[in-house]
């Protein structure tokens, strides 16, 4: 019993070092290098948004897929979403998608959508590992803020074909401005 209960001691006490080994520290400037990132994509986002003609914001290249502002609504909705639960906060503007349907409101809620973000972008480097709950699955605030970007990449993806479709040039192909 004796050899027990020293052997469940010595595995409490060696616990957290083990986890540090496991786990290691967040390194320094992750969240930095995270915010440069959606910052250069949220605003090719939100050109986008602005370079489209608001009679276009209805356009499907097929029946099954969103309008181009839907599109834009979805990504303004999954912002919030993930934003607020990266903060651990209610989420502050739900349902874009069902609500707006304007160029100017659809802008407004995505330029919105991304100030919001950008107190999820702060989070200290150390406060990366914190635990969430995302879309059902166990995850970290580094994970939320990277399925974010993510996610920000991949439709801006599907943007560039439904403004080619519509013979506008992407953002992201335009010449640079100096």
């Amino acid at each position: 019993m004796k050899k027990s209960l020293l052997l469940l001691i010595a595995v409490v006490v060696a616990a957290p070092a083990l986890a540090q080994e496991i786990m290691p520290a967040p390194a320094a400037g992750m969240v930095k290098t995270m915010q440069s990132n959606i910052n250069y994509v949220q605003d090719l986002i939100i050109r986008s948004a602005e370079l489209m003609p608001e009679a276009d914001y209805a356009f499907k290249p097929t029946p099954e897929v969103r309008s181009f502002g839907q599109l834009i609504a979805h990504v303004a909705d999954a912002n919030y979403f993930i934003c607020s639960t990266v903060l651990g906060e209610a989420n502050p503007s739900p349902g874009v998608e069902k609500s707006k349907t304007s160029k100017a409101d659809l802008a407004a809620a995505l330029k919105g959508s991304y100030e919001y973000c950008s107190k999820a972008y702060a989070i200290s480097d150390a406060n990366t590992g914190a635990p969430i709950k995302l879309f059902g699955q166990d995850q970290t605030r580094l994970g939320g803020l990277l399925l974010n970007d993510t996610h920000n990449w991949e439709h801006y993806g599907n943007i560039i074909t439904y403004l080619r479709l519509k013979g506008q040039v992407p953002p992201s192909s335009q010449p640079m401005k100096k």
